[in-house]
C-alpha cells in the first residue's frame, strides 16, 4: 500500500479491512512524508505501533 491510500482509508467513512503482517489492524495515523502508519491490532488498541506503509495490505 502506499501512503496516499493509507490516509484514504483512514478518511472513509466504511470500515476498510487492512493486515500487517497478517493480523487485521486499524490505522490511527499517516505520515505521508516518512512513508509511516501509526497502527493497532483491531483486538487490541493499546497496542500501537508505527509501520511502513509497504507492509500494510488491503484486503
Amino acid at each position: 500500500m502506499n501512503a496516499q491510500r493509507a490516509q484514504e482509508i483512514t478518511s472513509a467513512a466504511d470500515m476498510i479491512e487492512v493486515t500487517y503482517n497478517g493480523e487485521k489492524v486499524y490505522i490511527e495515523h499517516v505520515d505521508q512524508d516518512a512513508g509511516k502508519a501509526t497502527v493497532h491490532p483491531l483486538d487490541n488498541p493499546e497496542s500501537k505501533q508505527s509501520v511502513s506503509v509497504n507492509e500494510l495490505m488491503e484486503q
